[in-house]
């Protein structure tokens, strides 16, 4: 596929189909477009659970694991991204128990610290702590919780995908998400009242 934006290309269902065949085969150019569509959004799970310099390491290693099994992937149910994420999720627990999460700041300094030019240094202190404030609800969260909200909510894949890779009915993947969010609606509370 031509195109030289390094920017996320999200691919649509038949052409990522197209895509994945291709990829069976060793077609370098397809690997970058798989690359492309597939790098910010698993960062950005990775992210959230790991510091930058491991998340991507982590995304890294989990697209060398997807080369090394394409051969086994299956147009079933979830598709290529649910496979990918099921993929990062085992390289991210892997990598969880040996890495600690950095602490986020709490000095106003250091908070106010990388402002964008021009920013007003107080809406900056104020988008940090809540980012930081939703950063400890969801930290609150079990682990089963904050799997569930990061694949439904963040990546966005569906009820029947999360419910694939969680091994869930689609049913029970929507009443454990609505539960999953009632929580979080109470850890931000109780830290916003704390």
């Amino acid at each position: 596929m031509g195109g030289s934006s390094s920017r996320a290309a999200r691919l649509d269902p038949t052409t990522l189909r197209q895509v994945v065949e291709r990829a069976r085969h060793h077609d370098p150019d397809a690997w970058e477009s798989l690359y492309r569509h597939c790098y910010p959004a698993l960062y950005a799970y990775a992210g959230r659970r790991l510091s930058p310099a491991v998340a991507d390491d982590a995304v890294s290693d989990a697209l060398a694991r997807a080369i090394e099994r394409i051969d086994r992937f299956e147009w079933r149910g979830a598709g290529f991204d649910a496979w990918m994420y099921g993929i990062l999720r085992n390289v991210v627990k892997e990598r969880y128990r040996h890495v600690t999460t950095q602490a986020l700041p709490t000095d106003p300094a250091q908070l106010a610290q990388g402002l964008v030019e021009g920013e007003d240094a107080s809406t900056a202190l104020l988008a940090r702590t809540e980012a930081a404030q939703i950063r400890r609800a969801f930290a609150a969260l079990s682990e089963s919780d904050q799997d569930l909200l990061e694949l439904r909510v963040i990546a966005g894949l569906s009820a029947v995908e999360t419910g694939q890779l969680l091994g869930k009915e689609a049913g029970a993947v929507r009443m454990a998400q609505a539960r999953a969010l009632d929580r979080l609606r109470a850890a931000l509370r109780g830290g916003l009242d704390g």
